[in-house]
């Protein structure tokens, strides 16, 4: 994976070559268009990711603040990680469902979401996918998931 030591979405966008410069920015804008209220816009891991502040949040199993998506520009190819598809079964059966019907080809790993040109994405499901998750909703799943593990009940990172 490509990391970035860029401090900001700008930075990090104005870093990358022309081509990439611009999917970056226009993907950028959809997500931005149509996070849910209460999450932020960071760096997160090198890339620019989008979260559930830690001051609305701060029990991540981790420490760092809970990620619904992150965008990078990748060595062959570009990303935007989908955290909400990838940890809600019914949300990924409508997202595959919703991505066959745009007729575009899905090359997506667990959250990772793989793309070679702009138009290789259906920016109307990603902009849906985006808008589909309330900041709230998000968290209990979050919390929902670790909850099963005893490991990080034990740990503290799940609410008692």
């Amino acid at each position: 994976m490509v990391t970035s030591d860029a401090q900001t979405a700008e930075d990090y966008i104005a870093a990358l070559p022309e081509d990439r410069r611009a999917a970056i920015s226009a993907v950028r804008e959809v997500v931005r268009n149509n996070l849910p209220a209460g999450f932020e816009e960071g760096m997160q891991y090198g890339m620019i990711g989008w979260y559930v502040p830690l001051e609305r949040f701060p029990n991540t199993y981790n420490g760092q603040p809970l990620g619904l998506a992150a965008l990078a520009s990748q060595k062959n190819y570009m990303s935007l990680y989908l955290n909400s598809v990838y940890g809600s079964p019914r949300t990924e059966r409508w997202f595959t469902a919703r991505y066959a019907e745009s007729g575009k080809k899905l090359d997506m790993g667990k959250s990772c979401l793989r793309f070679r040109r702009l138009e290789d994405l259906p920016l109307d499901v990603i902009a849906d996918t985006i808008a589909r998750v309330d900041l709230e909703s998000f968290v209990a799943g979050y919390r929902e998931a670790l909850g099963s593990s005893r490991r990080t009940r034990a740990a503290g990172a799940v609410d008692p």
